[in-house]
C-alpha cells in the first residue's frame, strides 16, 4: 500500500503560496514539458488572476521517492475562512509559509489557529529570503511566539524550518547557503509530516469540497476517513437533518498531477472526488449502507456583514445584461451557497429583494463580479454589519487593524482610524515603515481604504481580520461629501461639466449617457447638488477671440467594485451591469 501524506498550504495573502505549489510541481516533473507553461497554476479563475489572490481551494498530488504527497492550496484572506476551515479537515499537517520580511501577518494568525485547533503537524517555510532588508532569525522567533500564545502543544512547538525563495526555486534549512532546487522541503515534508493513517472498519467520507463538471453533475470531494470507498457500490449519506438516503458510487476519482485519475477503490488516508451522488451538502458523510455512522458536522464562522441585492431597474434596464429578473437573481444566490459555506441568502417581505450575509467587503465583492461577468444585471445596497444581542448588550463585530506605512505619513493613518473609533494597540518600527495595529469596530473600515490611501499617498499597507463580537462603540462623528445628481436623462455636455468642475469631482465622462437621479460626482460640500449635465452652450453669430478654446476637464474618478460598494450612503445603490458600475439615489426627486 502506498505511503501518503496529505498536507495544506497556509499563509498570508501574496506571501507566495501558489509560487511555491508551481515549484514543487515542478520538482515532481508532473507537467508535459512540450506543452507551453503560465505561472501560477493553481490560480486559474479570471478572477483570482486579476486579483493576485487565491479564493477557491484547490488539490494538486505529486509523486517523491514513492510516496503520494497531496498538496492543498488554501485561501490567505480571512473573507475567505469559510473555505480554509474544512480544506484543513482534509490534512494532517501544514506547511506555514511566512514572508522574511513582513513575518507573521493577520490572517496568518487566523489561518494557523484553526490548523493548531486540529492538530496538524507544522512545518514552517520562511520564504523570499532573498528580499533586502529581511530577517529570517526574527521571523522565525516571531512564529514561535505566535503558536506558543495560540496553545500549541509541545510536538507542534517543536516544528521544522526551511528558508528559501520560492519565486526563484530553493529552498534550505539555513537561509545563508542556497541551494539549487526545493528537495529539502520534500524531504522534511516525508520525514515531519505524518502518514496518512489506514484506518480499518466500516467506510466513512466527509464532504469538504465540491466540483461542477456539466457531464457528471456535482462531483463531491473529500477524505476518506475510514475504511474503503468502492466503485458501482451503495453507500449511505448522512444529511444535516439527521435523515439518511440510500446512494450509489457511479466513478472515483483521485488526485493525479494537476488533474485527477480514474479509480476502483480508494483507501482511507487518501483524497478522492465522487460522482454520482445528488442532493448532497458540504459536511455530509458517505458512510456504511448496513450501520451508518456520521461524522461530526463542519462548524464555518458565522457572516459578519450582510447586504441588499434587488433587481436592476434604473431606465438602462436590461441593456447590457442577459439575466435580468428577481427568478434569475433569485436561482443565482441560492445556487451559490451550495458551495460558498459562508454565504447566507435570506428572501425579504418582497419577492425582487434578497439579504446575503458573507464574511466581509471581498467575500461578497467576489461573489457580485462573478456574477457581474456571467452577464447578471442587479443593484445592492450599502453593506450593513450584523449586530447581535449578547446578554441584553448590543454588539457589534470588531477586527484587528494592520497598517504598515512610511513613518512620516503615521500620524495621518492613526487621526484616521481614531475618527472611526479605532484604539491604537500597537506602534513599532519595522525596517523604514511604522508598523500601527488597531482594535476597530467593523463598521469603522466600510469607506476607511480609501481615505487612507489618499491620504498616504498610497503606500499604506492595510489589513485586517475578524477578531469576535464586543459591545456597540456608538455612532461615527465622521463628516461626508454630498453627491452630485443628475437632474436630467441624456448625453452629459463637456460645457456643463466644465462649469461645475469647481463645484466638485465627477465619476463621468463628456458625452456619456446618464439618467435623472444618478450620482454622477462628489460635491465639495456635505449636501447633495442636484444639476443639468445635458445642457449645452447657447449659440448665437458672435465670437469672441480666446473664450472658445478647448474646454479642460479634469478626468474622471475611476471606482473599483469594492470602492463603489464602500463608497455608497444608505440612500444610494449600486447598479452593476457586465459592462457598468453606476451609483444612483434610490428615491430621487426633484
Amino acid at each position: 500500500m502506498q505511503s501518503i501524506r496529505n498536507i495544506a498550504i497556509i499563509a498570508h495573502v501574496d506571501h507566495g503560496k501558489t509560487t511555491l505549489v508551481d515549484k514543487i510541481i515542478d520538482q515532481a516533473k508532473i507537467l508535459d514539458e512540450r506543452k507551453e507553461r503560465t505561472d501560477l497554476l493553481l490560480d486559474n479563475n479570471d478572477l483570482e488572476r486579476e486579483r493576485g489572490i487565491t479564493i477557491l481551494s484547490k488539490n494538486v498530488s505529486v509523486n517523491y521517492k514513492g510516496v503520494k504527497i497531496n498538496v492543498i492550496d488554501t485561501p490567505g484572506h480571512a473573507d475567505f475562512g469559510g473555505e480554509v476551515e474544512r480544506v484543513l479537515k482534509m490534512a494532517d499537517g501544514v506547511l506555514l509559509l511566512v514572508d522574511a520580511f513582513e513575518g507573521p501577518m493577520p490572517q496568518t494568525r487566523f489561518v494557523l489557529g484553526k490548523a493548531i485547533e486540529l492538530g496538524l503537524t507544522p512545518i514552517v517555510v520562511v520564504n523570499k529570503v532573498d528580499k533586502e532588508n529581511c530577517t529570517p532569525d526574527l521571523v522565525h522567533e516571531k512564529v514561535f511566539d505566535l503558536m506558543f500564545a495560540l496553545d500549541a502543544t509541545e510536538e507542534q512547538l517543536e516544528f521544522t524550518t526551511i528558508y528559501g525563495s520560492a519565486k526563484n526555486g530553493w529552498m534550505s534549512t539555513d537561509w545563508q547557503k542556497p541551494t539549487e532546487d526545493i528537495v529539502p522541503l520534500l524531504d522534511a515534508v516525508l520525514e515531519t509530516i505524518p502518514e496518512a493513517p489506514y484506518r480499518e472498519g466500516s467506510p466513512q467520507m466527509q464532504i469538504t469540497s465540491l466540483d461542477y463538471s456539466s457531464f457528471k453533475g456535482r462531483i463531491a470531494i473529500g477524505r476518506v476517513f475510514r475504511g474503503d470507498l468502492e466503485k458501482n457500490k451503495d453507500y449511505m449519506l448522512c444529511k444535516s437533518d439527521g435523515t439518511t438516503k440510500k446512494v450509489r458510487i457511479k466513478e472515483l476519482h483521485v488526485f493525479e498531477g494537476m488533474g485527477k485519475a480514474e479509480a476502483d477503490k480508494v483507501r482511507s488516508g487518501d483524497i478522492c472526488a465522487v460522482t454520482g451522488l445528488d442532493d448532497f451538502e458540504i459536511g455530509d458523510t458517505i458512510a456504511d449502507l448496513e450501520a451508518p455512522e456520521a461524522m461530526p458536522r463542519i462548524e464555518v464562522d458565522k457572516p459578519t456583514m450582510s447586504m441588499l441585492f434587488t433587481i436592476n431597474n434604473s431606465p438602462f434596464y436590461g441593456k447590457e445584461g442577459k439575466f435580468v429578473t428577481s427568478r434569475h437573481l433569485r436561482d443565482r444566490l441560492y445556487k451559490e451557497t451550495e458551495k460558498n459555506l459562508a454565504l447566507r441568502v435570506e428572501d425579504t417581505d418582497t419577492e425582487d429583494k434578497f439579504n446575503v450575509f458573507g464574511r466581509g467587503i471581498l467575500h461578497l465583492s467576489v461573489l457580485i463580479e462573478t456574477m457581474r461577468r456571467e452577464g447578471y444585471e442587479l443593484q445592492v445596497g450599502r453593506p450593513q454589519v450584523i449586530l447581535k444581542d449578547v446578554d441584553g448588550v448590543k454588539c457589534e463585530p470588531y477586527e484587528t487593524l494592520v497598517i504598515d506605512v512610511p513613518e512620516d505619513l503615521a500620524s495621518k493613518a492613526i487621526n484616521l482610524v481614531t475618527m472611526r473609533k479605532g484604539d491604537l494597540l500597537v506602534m513599532e518600527p519595522k525596517g523604514d515603515l511604522q508598523h500601527l495595529e488597531f482594535d476597530i469596530p467593523s463598521r469603522g473600515l466600510i469607506g476607511l481604504r480609501n481615505k487612507l490611501l489618499t491620504a498616504t499617498q498610497g503606500e499604506a499597507i492595510i489589513n485586517h481580520r475578524l477578531r469576535g463580537y464586543d459591545s456597540y462603540k456608538g455612532e461615527f462623528s465622521d463628516l461626508v461629501n454630498g453627491a452630485i445628481v443628475s437632474s436630467e436623462a441624456g448625453k452629459a455636455t463637456a460645457y456643463a461639466i466644465d462649469r461645475l468642475q469647481d463645484r466638485g469631482k465627477f465619476f463621468i465622462d463628456p458625452n456619456q449617457e446618464i439618467y435623472k437621479g444618478q450620482v454622477v460626482g462628489e460635491n465639495a460640500k456635505q449636501d447633495d447638488l442636484a444639476v443639468n449635465l445635458i445642457k449645452g452652450k447657447k449659440l448665437t453669430n458672435v465670437r469672441a477671440s480666446g473664450s472658445d478654446d478647448g474646454v479642460k476637464i479634469a478626468p474622471k474618478i475611476d471606482m473599483s467594485l469594492e470602492e463603489c460598494m464602500e463608497y455608497i450612503k444608505d440612500d444610494e445603490y449600486l447598479e452593476v451591469t457586465p459592462e457598468s458600475l453606476r451609483l444612483r439615489k434610490i428615491n430621487f426627486v426633484k
